[in-house]
């Protein structure tokens, strides 16, 4: 028997693949769990359909993504926080939250704190530059300037 997997079942295959089966495992185990159903002309149409729009979707997340990119380039966040008398260092260093709050304040950038990628924690004032993940194809640089208030 056929089946389209509505799930990813171990050892079998992944979401929205077409399995050849045994009849007493798909009748016994995949169906009653709404694991997958059977491999109807239908049931491949609506499989066909689902992923036409998934791809669609997929599409304009990654055009967003290279458009916020583009405005993440051409911006400068200046940030200022408290510095130490002994040669300009940071007490503690910048965080994600912190750029990401800046760039909201500053140039309107709504940039999640869990897509900036910080190497190395920045513990000193100066320019920084500053990697946003924004997309599994797309990344962008953001300048930073780390002034002492």
């Amino acid at each position: 028997m056929q089946i389209v997997l509505l799930q990813d079942v171990k050892s079998l295959g992944k979401k929205g693949q077409i399995v050849k089966v045994n009849d007493g495992y798909a009748r016994n185990f995949i169906l009653p769990k709404n694991l997958g159903e059977e491999a109807t002309p239908a049931n491949l149409a609506k499989l066909a359909g689902q992923k036409k729009y998934e791809e669609k979707v997929a599409a304009e997340q990654l055009a967003a993504a290279k458009e916020l990119a583009a405005k993440i380039e051409k911006t400068k966040v200046k940030l200022t926080v408290k510095v130490g008398s002994d040669g300009g260092k940071i007490f503690g260093s910048v965080t994600g939250k912190e750029i990401s709050e800046a760039a909201m304040q500053q140039c309107g950038l709504e940039i999640d704190k869990k897509k900036i990628v910080l190497d190395e924690p920045i513990k000193t004032t100066g320019e920084h530059t500053v990697t946003v993940k924004l997309h599994r194809e797309v990344s962008a640089k953001l300048a930073l300037s780390v002034e002492k208030a």
